[in-house]
């Protein structure tokens, strides 16, 4: 058709270049008449759309963003028009002049075009094909047929149609539903313009709901049913698979499988129609409520479920005959069909009578009776059934029951309680998705547990895989598959399908569906399952035979252990602590080792004819092949002589040739040496991919993963006896306590553990000390349990030395205190600086358990001693009995009663005796004696009466009772208080407090978890108490009271209550609102106002108990959770009243005063239920020496899944000195990088009454990147502005007010901050975090700009460098200056730039990735730190031989005289070998030769990185370079010594030394040992005389607190001349300084000069 001249212009032509439609510079004169513009506007990535032609002039449009609104209605963009470029993308037009006349744009809604063809998109459309908006839908089949004729490749597309959900990333609330079909999935980034256009924002990326990134369509079909649409931020995870809509079981429940009528059609093939007759039974109760399915089986294919729909609630009742017509593609000859039901609705049973189908294409009938039940609680409980074709009377292929038999994998947790469903495929056909119903065992799925389930199907022939799978749901959903075996009864076949993964979404590769094909018959599946256990059981057992380990190898048959004696015998006879049964390994190449003898290094194990001896480790014949078993057993075999193998008879002789099979062992359990030494990091395996691992609410769980949250290292309390610290929550140890075992432990005797051997399985035991006879064991689900030893194997563990420690343990500061704590063991009590204090104890205390007194040998009674009579009544009891006495001064207890055979004690009315040692507590007035139950009993006594008897004064108290101890009888406990009884009555009468306890009326405030509560009084307390009603499951209940009875000696006026709850699982979490002590005699009443989720969070620590105070002594007794201390201050944060104000994040508070400054202060995580919506949360914070309060910052760290926060006030009280003035700082806005301001932290200033109140200032910071190529960054920006009165914090530069994109070459970005008044600006700390592809950063300059008062102010802050880790120096952070008058002219006039000539000796290695840095000294000062870096990119320095040259930049040096080189200590370096320095100053031409010539390594020479040279000039004496000695002298103290890493730097008149490692010492043994002094060579040019040093440790290491009494430097060796540098405190994080790093100056006037006596 042709075209009409008079619609046609002036356009671009199809092959013009970018240039022509490039931007040019137009001059206008102001005389000029208006000049119309006709320009063509296309849209972004879409050639079919037919273009908008306008008229563009000042007239019609005044402004640019007119145009744009005017497109916005004519160009169809989910967001309107944004943005216009040339047709190529290259230049984008932001102003009408821009535009030129007769040119062709592209319109988008984003900053990135897609370039069109204007070829295709200039043609004259047909009148058919009129510009219209394009949907998403055309516009993908569109590119699809683009994509498949210009490259001939299409993406997968879907083929039947999948209802999936989706997800706006971060916000679960805005989501969609969508069909994917083959409409909107012809091309991935066409789906992406759909669901921009239907979530209403630039889709630009989808996630799965974990996390995983969706990269194109193939994945995106195979998604299980939900994904996550983001922009160009990252995945922000949110609870999207917490919501009902996600079902995991997409290909697994039939409901979830069957569509809509015609569902799969194929336009390859004609359809057929189908009419379908389905008769229900006349029997009571045969129709149903679900929905009905049918699919039909031919030799073609299969029509998938077609559902049989109609009008809801009278199809397939009761007699009925429903008829249907369906449609499916030719699927051949008919051969069977399944017909079946979603199980949905009131009354989902069917009784199916019979169902006939009608061939309307070729007239065809088909009957098939089926008469039974299709239900879930009727004969065999399933839902649908297969039924074959019948021809003659006779069905062409017969219905069999396959027997399928799951095994669930021997792994902790490995059960499930979910859905399981299976879908089994053969040559003929598929069974559909069945559940898997009814096993033959009681409980379904367990650990270790094979299940058998009846599949009845018609025969599918040959079997060639299965899907199997589960839905998801239940408390235990996760599953360990070992294996599916199908038994084919007609075949009598049986079919492995092996899997041994995990189906979680928490586990493996997150999926909960898997196809697992048949184990051919040929690759024998027995054969193929043992080789996968070998391989697994190597993976775990491999870091055995690492080099330098030393192992053992236990027979168990002989029971005894290889020896290699010196005379070259050999036996398995040997017990576990015979010397000549210590091998060490030797690494040849893979599984094949050297096991040499520990007691003679030259001798090892070795095979010859095929008889093991001892023979010099370098033959051949000593290499040996590793074998591990799948029971973890090694097979010794010979590497040259395959067959051989280490063997012994049955009398563990070395085994001859005469011996038969039977009577020879071969098999060897391999036990490691040096396990439990002290500060070893271990695992405790619990099989061979999981270890007992510490969770994040402080339980423990045998089904973790072996990374760092199961880490622990070993505290080695004495031989045998260790304690297991975790490595990822230092202070967090494992216990034994209350029935409970988790890692919650503070280091006390129930933290301690005997470790029990078992030489059989190479496993250990851990019994608890405290509790003798209760070992940590495992439930089937992983928990953590005390238990007895049964024999079974869940007490079993199986450690793994990720790190070795050392044989005997050292004291240190960071050990944990051996004291008891009686109620407080799951608190840390903060350590507060001391004075050097007395020799700690390095072995815990005495036990408490006291023997009869027949026992003892103690001549004559000391005046602590006391003994004990207890007299039993009627019924007695084997349990242990504890006592505790109380006195006017304090308690005594637990006492634990009891002698060498328990189960003498405490018969029916007998007295039993002990003796026992009360120390000072006054005059005695109560005991209280507490019965520990038996295992799997309810112990009961009956006590008559107890009396105490000081021995040496004879005094006698009596304690008449006639009561019980037992739960049997009128609900009592197990305990009981007994007054003093005098002239025959109580001192204290004996009091019934009724506790009231209030439960929240939050969501999910209730728990099931132990609650136990103590009462303290004036008169002592009543003990912990669990808080229990008979019969009551769970009784605290959301929004109900709970009362309990607590019978106790009358405790006099209630002072606080001590409440504790340690929920071990989210579930168990409590809302506790306020608890009520009322006393019956005195009607007195006590409130306790809780208002708080326990656990909860305080300054970093997890609390599972708090001390409430009663409302009227509030005021004087401000939370004391623990006791107040010199400037303790009480801070109460409040959070906004409605639903989103709270937050997960972790809140961190700083505190300004006039003297310092405190934080950061970590005040807890909304993790840990703080900071909910209408909450009050109160914390205990120590601001001793600040002075007074000017103001405080409070933010968070912008982390978990809801971190936005808002904050209504922060109200500031101090405790000590008590003050009765609160401080009331409102607040009353959002803390959150996407709300109001954009940032987290907030500043606010506390009047002073002598002083104006600071103003709250906005500092405009205006940040400029450099001009240079690759100026720009993507990294996330931070500065801190520091000024006279303090700084304003680290603050993320978040959102730019003058830029979308921030940072970009050659840009200015404005940011604003808000802050307290900082007085005159001094300096910025700016730095970046090197996130992101491209990380490095040119800064030119800082300005900043604020407005106090009515004056204006402006300060300069010049940078014009790199913030890059491979430029320039390689700093990412930079502290700037600000730039007073006239400074930036000196700055540049003194500045200098040195040409810096670097030669590598012929010998160096090749040069590796290691940074090297050069600093040059000075008579004006030194230089930075100047990296050593290729001026161009690619350009390989310090080849061999090479001189290498830079150009580096510093401030005005003066004089030179010295340099300083140092390499990076990176693994693998092999060194650098230095030939000469040559430094030529550009501006002066001074020019500096060094000779150097050394090597900078740590494997030859003086094992130095760091070297220092003198500069050699003519008309300058050279300085001489001094060996200092530098000896660091450790206290006597418990502790003293450490294992971290040492720095120090020496400081002199002529500048520093550096930070040096002292690494080598010249002392033998280990360094910085107690009560040790070690000495070390620093080599450094002369400093003149020395006046300070800087000492500090890294806090790597176990022990890495340090007591250091003094360093000494001398000049040499042979120097008379020492300088002292004293300080006799703690390097430690809790003790003394408080800090790791110290400033030493030299002792004033002391300079030493020893007169040593030579020898002459």
């Amino acid at each position: 058709m042709s075209e009409t001249p008079s619609s046609s212009y002036s356009a671009n032509h199809p092959n013009s270049s970018e240039s022509e439609q490039s931007l040019s510079t137009r001059h206008f004169n102001v005389t000029e008449p208006v000049v119309a513009k006709r320009i063509c506007f296309y849209k972004s990535g879409d050639p079919q759309f037919n273009g908008i032609k306008m008229v563009v002039n000042s007239r019609s449009y005044k402004t640019f963003d007119a145009l744009l609104d005017s497109l916005s209605k004519r160009v169809p963009l989910p967001f309107g028009v944004r943005n216009i470029s040339t047709p190529r993308g290259r230049h984008s037009i932001t102003n009408l002049e821009d535009l030129e006349d007769g040119k062709s744009y592209i319109c988008s809604h984003q900053r990135k075009m897609k370039p069109i063809n204007l070829e295709q998109a200039s043609k004259k459309p047909l009148p058919w094909q009129i510009s219209r908006p394009v949907s998403a839908r055309r516009r993908a089949v569109q590119l699809a047929r683009q994509n498949e004729d210009g490259s001939g490749h299409r993406e997968t597309r879907i083929t039947t149609p999948k209802k999936m959900l989706v997800f706006k990333n971060g916000d679960v609330r805005l989501r969609r539903t969508i069909v994917l079909g083959k409409k909107n999935t012809q091309t991935f980034e066409a789906f992406l313009d759909y669901m921009s256009e239907l979530m209403q924002y630039p889709v630009a990326k989808l996630y799965t709901t974990d996390g995983r990134k969706v990269p194109n369509l193939q994945a995106l079909i195979l998604c299980s049913g939900a994904v996550v649409a983001a922009g160009r931020e990252p995945f922000k995870p949110s609870n999207y698979e917490s919501l009902g809509y996600l079902r995991p079981a997409k290909l697994l429940g039939i409901g979830n499988r069957v569509y809509p009528k015609a569902n799969a059609k194929s336009e390859s093939e004609k359809k057929r129609k189908w009419n379908v007759s389905v008769l229900t039974s006349d029997v009571p109760s045969a129709g149903t409520s679900s929905k009905v399915y049918i699919a039909l089986y031919g030799d073609r294919g299969s029509s998938g479920p077609i559902f049989l729909d109609g009008e809801k609630g009278k199809l397939f009742q009761r007699g009925n005959e429903d008829i249907f017509t369906v449609n499916t593609r030719n699927i051949g000859h008919l051969y069977k069909i399944r017909i079946g039901h979603t199980s949905t609705g009131n009354s989902p049973a069917w009784h199916c009578k019979e169902v006939q189908l009608l061939n309307l294409f070729s007239g065809e009938q088909f009957s098939f009776p089926a008469h039974r039940w299709l239900a879930k609680d009727q004969a065999d409980g399933e839902i649908s059934v297969e039924l074959p074709v019948f021809q003659q009377g006779q069905p062409i292929l017969p219905v069999t029951v396959y027997k399928v038999h799951v095994t669930t994998g021997d792994l902790w947790n490995a059960g499930t309680e979910a859905d399981v469903y299976i879908s089994v495929y053969g040559e003929r056909g598929d069974t559909g998705s069945r559940q898997l119903l009814r096993s033959q065992k009681p409980k379904k799925f367990l650990k270790g547990q094979t299940d058998i389930f009846s599949v009845e199907a018609v025969h599918l022939g040959c079997l060639y895989k299965i899907v199997i799978g589960h839905n998801g749901l239940g408390s235990g959903n996760g599953w360990f598959l070992d294996k599916v075996i199908i038994k084919d009864p007609i075949t009598d076949l049986d079919y492995t399908f092996l899997c041994h993964r995990w189906l979680d979404q928490g586990q493996d590769d997150g999926n909960i569906a898997r196809e697992l094909p048949v184990t051919h018959a040929s690759m024998l599946p027995g054969r193929q399952e043992l080789e996968l256990k070998r391989e697994k059981t190597w993976t775990a057992e491999k870091w055995k035979f690492r080099k330098g380990v030393t192992l053992q190898f236990y027979n168990r048959v002989t029971r005894g252990f290889i020896c290699l004696y010196p005379d070259s015998r050999v036996d398995a006879l040997g017990d576990k602590k015979n010397k000549y049964g210590l091998f060490d390994v030797n690494v040849k190449r893979r599984n094949i080792y050297i096991f040499s003898s520990h007691q003679m290094p030259s001798l090892a194990l070795a095979l010859v004819s095929g008889r093991v001896t001892g023979k010099s480790k370098d033959k051949a014949c000593c290499e040996l092949r590793v074998h591990l078993q799948p029971n973890s057993c090694a097979i010794l075999e010979s590497a040259s002589y395959p067959g051989h193998t280490v063997a012994f008879n049955l009398q563990g002789k070395v085994a001859d040739e005469a011996a038969g099979y039977s009577g020879i062992s071969k098999e060897f359990v391999v036990h490691v040496k040096g396990v439990f030494h002290h500060g070893a990091i271990i695992l405790l395996n619990t099989s061979f991919c999981q270890a007992l691992s510490l969770r994040p609410d402080g339980s423990c769980s045998g089904a973790g993963q072996q990374q760092q949250e199961s880490y622990w290292k070993v505290h080695k309390i004495s031989s045998g006896h260790c304690m297991f610290e975790s490595v990822k929550k230092p202070r967090m140890y494992l216990k034994i306590k209350d029935d409970q075992c988790d890692g919650t432990g503070t280091g006390d005797e129930y933290c301690h553990f005997k470790i029990e051997k078992n030489l059989e399985t190479g496993s250990v035991s851990l019994e608890s000390v405290q509790n003798k006879g209760i070992y940590i064991g495992l439930l089937p689900d992983g928990q953590t349990k005390p238990v007895v030893n049964t024999g079974e194997r869940n007490i079993f563990f199986y450690p793994q030395v990720i790190k070795f420690g050392r044989e005997k343990p050292m004291g240190t500061s960071a050990a944990p205190k051996q004291e008891r704590k009686e109620f407080r063991g799951s608190q840390i009590q903060p350590t507060k600086a001391q004075e050097p204090e007395p020799q700690r104890p390095s072995t815990p205390p005495p036990s408490k358990e006291m023997r009869n007194p027949q026992g003892g040998e103690s001549p004559l009674p000391s005046d602590d001693e006391w003994k004990v009579s207890i007299l039993t009544g009627n019924a007695g009891t084997e349990a242990s009995v504890a006592l505790w006495i109380y006195g006017d001064r304090g308690l005594t207890g637990p006492v634990t009663l009891g002698k060498d055979n328990r189960k003498q004690l405490f018969f029916p009315r007998q007295e039993d005796e002990f003796q026992v040692k009360i120390n000072n507590i006054g005059n005695i007035y109560k005991i209280r004696i507490e019965l520990d139950g038996l295992p799997n009993e309810q112990p009961e006594w009956n006590l008559q009466r107890v009396i105490l008897q000081h021995l040496r004064s004879k005094k006698t108290l009596n304690f008449p009772e006639n009561t019980w101890l037992s739960k049997n009888r009128d609900d009592r406990e197990f305990l009981c208080e007994l007054p003093v009884v005098e002239a025959g009555k109580p001192i204290y009468p004996i009091a019934l407090y009724r506790v009231y306890v209030h439960t929240g009326d939050l969501e999910q405030a209730d728990t099931d978890c132990a609650v136990y509560l103590c009462i303290y009084g004036k008169r002592g307390d009543s003990g912990l108490r669990l808080l229990h009603k008979s019969g009551t499951p769970v009784p605290f209940q959301r929004g109900m009271v709970s009362v309990f009875e607590v019978e106790a000696v009358s405790l006099g006026i209630l002072q606080k209550v001590l409440l504790r709850c340690e929920a071990s699982t989210k579930s168990q979490h409590w809302y506790c609102d306020k608890v009520i002590v009322r006393e019956a005699e005195s009607n007195s009443e006590y409130v306790f106002n809780c208002e708080r989720w326990f656990p909860f969070m305080s300054q970093g620590i997890i609390h599972s108990e708090i001390e409430l105070y009663p409302q009227e002594l509030e005021k004087n007794q401000q939370l004391k959770m623990q006791d107040a201390n010199e400037g303790d201050w009480k801070i109460t944060v409040v959070t906004g009243d409605f639903e989103t104000a709270g937050t997960t994040a972790t809140v961190f508070l700083y505190a300004y005063g006039e003297n310092k400054a405190s934080g950061p202060i970590i005040l807890g995580s909304g993790k840990q239920q703080l900071f909910n919506p209408k909450s009050e949360d109160t914390f205990k914070i120590n601001l001793r020496d600040l002075g007074q309060l000017y103001k405080i910052r409070i933010g968070h760290d912008n982390t978990g899944n809801d971190p936005s926060w808002y904050l209504e006030e922060v109200r500031l009280e101090r405790v000590v000195p008590v003050s009765a003035e609160e401080i009331c700082l409102p607040i009353e806005s959002w803390l959150s990088e996407d709300k109001d301001e954009g940032d987290t932290w907030r500043e606010v200033a506390i009047r002073n009454p002598a002083e104006e109140l600071l103003p709250l200032l906005v500092y405009e910071v205006h940040v400029y990147t450099g001009a240079k190529l690759g100026a720009e960054t993507d990294s996330n920006v931070y500065i801190n502005i520091v000024g006279t009165r303090g700084d304003a914090g680290k603050r993320k530069l978040h959102r730019s007010k003058n830029n979308n994109v921030k940072f970009r070459q050659g840009q200015m970005d404005i940011f604003c901050i808000k802050a307290v008044s900082l007085g005159d600006l001094e300096k910025v700390l700016i730095s970046h975090d090197g996130a992101g592809p491209g990380s490095g950063w040119f800064l030119d300059k800082i300005v900043i700009k604020h407005k106090e008062g009515e004056e204006a102010h402006e300060v300069v802050f010049p940078c014009n460098r790199w913030l890059d880790e491979y430029q320039d120096d390689g700093k990412t952070e930079r502290e700037l200056t600000a730039n007073k008058l006239g400074s930036s002219m000196k700055t540049f006039l003194k500045a200098q730039r040195w040409r810096v000539q670097v030669k590598t000796d012929g010998d160096s290695p090749e040069p590796q990735e290691c940074k090297r840095t050069l600093v040059i000294y000075g008579s004006n000062g030194k230089s930075d730190e100047l990296l050593l870096s290729p001026q161009t990119p690619g350009h390989v320095c310090f080849l061999p031989r090479a001189t290498d040259e830079f150009i580096v930049e510093t401030a005005d040096l003066g004089d030179v005289y010295k340099i300083r080189v140092s390499c990076d200590d990176v693994p693998g370096f092999k060194g650098w070998h230095l030939k000469s320095f040559h430094l030529q100053e550009l501006h002066m031409k001074q020019d500096l030769n060094f000779e150097c010539n050394c090597w900078l390594t740590l494997k030859r020479g003086d094992k130095e990185l760091v070297k220092e040279f003198p500069a050699v000039t003519e008309d300058q004496k050279t300085l001489p370079v001094y060996k200092y000695v530098v000896s660091v002298h450790i206290g006597d103290r418990w502790g003293a010594g450490t294992f971290a890493n040492v720095y120090i730097t020496l400081y002199g008149k002529r500048g520093d030394t550096g930070v040096r490692k002292l690494h080598t010492s010249l002392m033998k043994g280990r360094k910085f040992q107690r009560n040790k002094v070690d000495s070390f060579l620093v080599e450094a040019v002369c400093l003149s005389h020395l006046q300070k040093v800087v000492i500090g440790h890294d806090g790597e290491g176990y022990g890495a607190g340090m007591y250091l009494k003094m360093v000494t430097v001398r000049e040499s060796q042979d120097s008379d001349k020492e300088w002292v540098f004293p300080l006799w405190n703690w390097l430690d994080t809790h003790l003394g300084l408080c800090e790791t790093v110290c400033e030493i100056v030299t002792v004033e006037g002391r300079l030493l000069v020893l007169n040593c006596l030579k020898s002459t």
